[in-house]
């Protein structure tokens, strides 16, 4: 692994399998995370088209309408994505996406969020608010992006909404993103599936010796 190791990586990747694995439906674990830059420009991708008459991508000189960020939260026990665009990342705009987490459990239990380590994340103002809304914050460990159940989502939203397109501004590319968003969620996963995988990647991992991060089971003991 490039760059300078986590020195608690060990302990956030055990906390995190530990918030997934604690509950039969896991309604009580969320993720958090920024999906972006979002620009408006033209973007490849695949398409239908007649033969010898490809969609071919136009060239963009100017680019005027800035960037967008999607702020995005999952909920893993009932595989649903939501989120809105901002102009920017920032503490304040991260700490409203977790306020719209917490009415997802109106009982007040307690809930769990995944989210990476970015400093925007980690403010004193989200803090407090955790930690008086009943919200464990569960950090990933530095380069481990792939330990939050988000990021296995951005791809087809990439997919559906950026790829083979030329909006031509942010509400247009918005409303194809909400609208993804919408089909999306009325065709969330049964949660029969969902608990099928996770016995099927804990067996593979069984199988191989090999905990995340390929840390041998034996190790983690």
């Amino acid at each position: 692994m490039e760059g300078i190791p986590d020195p608690d990586r060990e302990a956030k990747l055990d906390r995190i399998e530990e918030v997934l694995d604690r509950f039969p439906d896991r309604a009580f674990a969320f993720a958090f995370d920024e999906f972006g830059p979002l620009g408006i420009r033209p973007t490849g991708g695949n398409c239908w088209a007649e033969q010898a008459k490809p969609d071919r991508v136009p060239a963009t000189y100017h680019r005027t309408h800035g960037v967008r960020y999607f702020h995005g939260c999952y909920s893993v026990g009932d595989d649903t994505l939501w989120g809105i665009n901002r102009r920017k990342k920032g503490a304040a705009n991260t700490l409203a996406a977790l306020k719209s987490i917490r009415p997802a459990r109106p009982d007040g239990a307690p809930i769990y969020v995944i989210l990476d380590n970015l400093s925007a994340h980690k403010g004193a103002d989200i803090r407090r608010w955790a930690k008086k809304h009943e919200v464990e914050l569960c950090f990933t460990p530095t380069y481990a992006s792939w330990a939050n159940p988000i990021e296995a989502h951005f791809g087809p939203l990439r997919q559906f909404t950026i790829a083979n397109s030329h909006h031509p501004n942010h509400p247009v590319q918005t409303r194809a993103l909400h609208a993804y968003l919408r089909w999306r969620n009325a065709n969330a996963r049964h949660r029969d599936v969902s608990a099928a995988e996770r016995k099927e990647r804990a067996r593979i991992r069984s199988e191989g010796g090999i905990r995340w991060g390929g840390r041998p089971v034996a190790a983690a003991a």
